[in-house]
């Protein structure tokens, strides 16, 4: 019962080295942005501002995470690893899109709070900095955007920045149109609209990350078709046990039990199989267990084992 297995490990990072420095001015932007708020808060009074201030902290933290994710990410396979280190992003935009979650139900809970008892705005000094933190957080956006296209990890850590910035918008305004006009509900309307907004896309992308953690199928693999592709292949009788699962984010594999029909050669099949996987289904890593009549599973289920 030969056992085979095919290793199409190709890693492509483009332009990896200056993507890392784009995730560390984003980290040393933000600590900067803290500190500036933390003074600034300190010198106005206003505790609005040194909360928000530990509220960009912990974006600078998800970009650290990001940042460390991606360094760690790029390893080579080793004894311990043996399926490499790929997986560090996935794990670090779980926690990231986790976090996210929490403080969309953190800004639900204070604009649902604000709407019965309106914050007081502490002067127009609050607006002017939330003013330099929007430019602060948009070039820190800026400088991530390219990279979330796709990686789920720098997505997770986009989506952190884009919602800090979002904040920033709706201090300007809201704080704008209160100090102005007194309009108080405009504060915790937009808070709750943020909120929605974050919530919305922090499941949208914390869903597909848990898919390739459980060892899913790709959204984009039709189980039916590939096992179709399989079944058509000259010298396959039939196969059972069939696995395909995300090894990281792009990257896909199958496993699968495949039972030779005798009329031709065990190379042969192996390698038609092989083709016809990579060709039609962009699976490049496949791990077959060849069985001849003689020796099939007793349990033949095409899911399961």
């Amino acid at each position: 019962m030969p056992h085979d297995h095919h290793h199409g490990h190709h890693h492509h990072h483009p332009d990896l080295d200056s993507g890392d420095r784009r995730v560390a001015w984003a980290v040393a932007v933000n600590i900067l942005l803290t500190f500036a708020q933390i003074v600034a808060g300190v010198v106005s009074g206003s505790l609005a501002l040194i909360a928000d201030a530990i509220h960009n902290l912990s974006d600078a933290l998800s970009l650290v995470i990001a940042f460390f994710a991606r360094r760690i990410g790029k390893r080579p396979a080793d004894a311990s690893m043996t399926f490499g280190y790929g997986r560090a992003e996935v794990v670090a935009a779980l926690i990231n899109y986790t976090t996210l979650i929490v403080v969309a139900f953190y800004l639900a809970a204070e604009g649902v709070q604000r709407l019965f008892n309106p914050a007081e705005v502490e002067g127009w000094i609050v607006v002017i900095v939330a003013v330099v933190a929007l430019v602060i957080d948009s070039v820190t956006a800026l400088l991530i955007w390219r990279l979330s296209g796709d990686s789920a990890n720098m997505r997770a850590a986009f989506l952190h920045n884009l919602a800090d910035a979002m904040g920033s918008v709706a201090v300007i305004v809201g704080g704008t149109l209160i100090l102005l006009y007194d309009w108080r509900l405009v504060d915790p309307i937009v808070t709750l609209l943020i909120s929605g907004y974050i919530l919305w896309h922090s499941w949208q992308g914390i869903l597909p990350v848990i898919r390739i953690l459980m060892l899913g199928a790709p959204e984009d693999t039709d189980l039916e078709e590939v096992a179709a592709t399989l079944r058509g292949i000259d010298g396959v009788g039939d196969i059972h046990h069939l696995h395909v699962w995300r090894m990281q984010e792009h990257e896909t594999a199958l496993e699968s039990h495949v039972v030779l029909d005798g009329t031709t050669d065990a190379e042969e099949v192996k390698i038609a199989v092989k083709r016809a996987l990579k060709d039609r289904h962009g699976i490049a890593h496949a791990v077959l267990e060849l069985e001849s009549f003689g020796s099939v599973c007793a349990d033949t289920r095409l899911i399961g084992h």
